[in-house]
């Protein structure tokens, strides 16, 4: 099948959605997840008695997905497996752009019912160049358009991310996790066994979309290793591709199989392959969330030499393991800096080899240390430890103020670790968050998450230059 990406810039930013089958046991979840939707909401739903809940909700319901009156960008379709042929063929004959089939119960069960279920909708939805959406997946979630996967994701927004997921609940935990950690999602999905679009469809389309600056995937297999690995060279030339496999190991391959139907790739072959085509690959949700923000907004790390400061006690020796543990270097500073630090630094509760730990008598030096770490020669990259909460509202405008001018002045890369405590300050540590992104440096809640992350952005940058982009 040939994809119409003019068929997914319609299904991702949809005037006219449908929701089919959806019920009351469910608390109506994909009726309820549309309603930030700013366009046209329908159902279809041929049971009496979920048809009166069903207006209840102010959605105007048809028996069937031919007699809607529009043109329908996006169906989203909750049927059991035996009934999900026959909605394929409204779609079809509806011309419906996409859709989403949240259903499940096919080959990823292993059962010959499911297996022959699966064929079926493959075979009817390729031969009618039909762009179907999963089966046994979350769909899409486009914040902007009101468009979601759970009725408990954010709307009204727009950001440079694309995220790629075969597991719905990894697709759902990336929208919290990226939120929370102030990275915005442009568009998501959730494709689940990927009969017909697979993560090489998407991929290519994100990689066309100017929107999306950044791409992240969760992958568990892809079923045209040669296509994928040729998009994925095309896409990562243009802009950043992080992957988190899963399957690293026997035990993961065997879950996949029961998860999705996909089969387990050599993580050594794997590693090798997406190196080669520039993507980077993670181990996790949170290290995939802080490599985007990482490679995004910090300025290019071309160096492993790290200036620490902010933290105090015996911090030091962690923040040097965990930063040395990562594959970064925390050296010693020049002897000039070493002279400046001397005429001003009390030593009573701190210390300045680097770490620079200020204890809280040198806090108040903070501007000064910053400086002498932007200018001296054997550190590539800055890092500044603090934290967060209500009582520091002016001190945090003014590090702000202080950090965002040294951005600007210094081509070395810089980064902020924060503690936000208690959940109370989440929101404040959001807004702290996108206020330093938009001034070029990155937060991260931890040591290991913020090393971790800057070696992936140096690894990153790495493989840009030998590959020539």
């Amino acid at each position: 099948m040939k994809t119409d990406y003019s068929k997914l810039e319609r299904a991702f930013n949809p005037r006219c959605v449908v929701v089919v089958g959806d019920k009351a046991e469910s608390g109506y979840m994909w009726l309820h997840g549309q309603s930030d939707f700013k366009g046209k909401l329908y159902s279809v739903q041929v049971d009496p008695k979920e048809i009166e809940g069903i207006r209840a909700l102010g959605v105007e319901n048809y028996t069937s997905l031919l007699d809607v009156p529009e043109q329908v960008d996006l169906a989203i379709v909750a049927v059991p497996r035996a009934v999900a042929p026959r909605i394929l063929e409204d779609c079809i004959g509806k011309d419906v752009a996409a859709a989403h089939f949240f259903t499940s119960g096919f080959a990823e069960t292993d059962t010959e019912e499911g297996i022959n279920l699966q064929r079926i909708l493959t075979e009817r939805a390729s031969q009618a160049d039909f762009h179907f959406i999963g089966p046994n997946c979350m769909g899409i979630y486009s914040p902007a358009m009101g468009i979601r996967q759970t009725m408990m994701q954010r709307t009204g927004f727009t950001g440079t991310v694309g995220f790629i997921s075969q597991s719905g609940t990894h697709a759902i935990a990336f929208s919290e996790e990226a939120y929370q950690q102030g990275l915005d999602i442009n568009k998501s999905v959730s494709f689940g066994n990927g009969i017909v679009l697979d993560s090489t469809d998407y991929l290519e389309y994100f990689g066309r979309d100017d929107g999306i600056k950044a791409v992240g995937m969760y992958l568990e297999g892809v079923r045209d290793g040669r296509r994928f690995l040729d998009v994925l060279k095309k896409v990562a030339s243009r802009k950043p591709v992080i992957i988190w496999k899963g399957g690293r190991t026997e035990e993961g391959g065997r879950a996949i199989a029961s998860h999705t139907g996909s089969l387990s790739v050599p993580m050594a072959v794997w590693d090798a392959a997406i190196k080669q085509c520039g993507a980077v690959g993670v181990m996790g949700l949170q290290e995939l969330v802080d490599a985007l923000k990482a490679i995004q907004y910090m300025s290019p790390v071309y160096g492993n030499r790290v200036g620490i400061t902010g933290g105090s006690g015996g911090q030091s020796v962690a923040i040097a393991d965990v930063f040395a543990e990562a594959g970064l270097r925390v050296p010693t500073l020049t002897q000039e800096s070493y002279d400046e630090l001397d005429t001003f630094f009390s030593l009573i509760g701190g210390g300045y080899r680097n770490p620079i730990d200020t204890g809280n008598v040198n806090r108040r030096e903070m501007k000064r240390i910053m400086e002498i770490l932007e200018r001296d020669e054997n550190i590539d990259n800055l890092v500044l430890l603090t934290s967060v909460n209500p009582r520091m509202v002016g001190q945090i405008d003014q590090l702000i103020a202080m950090l965002t001018e040294t951005r600007v002045r210094t081509p070395k890369p810089m980064a902020v670790i924060f503690a936000a405590f208690g959940a109370e300050n989440a929101e404040m540590a959001r807004e702290v968050a996108q206020k330093l992104r938009d001034g070029g440096i990155p937060t991260f809640p931890s040591l290991e998450r913020g090393a971790r992350a800057m070696k992936n952005a140096l690894d990153y940058h790495f493989l840009q230059r030998n590959n020539g982009s």
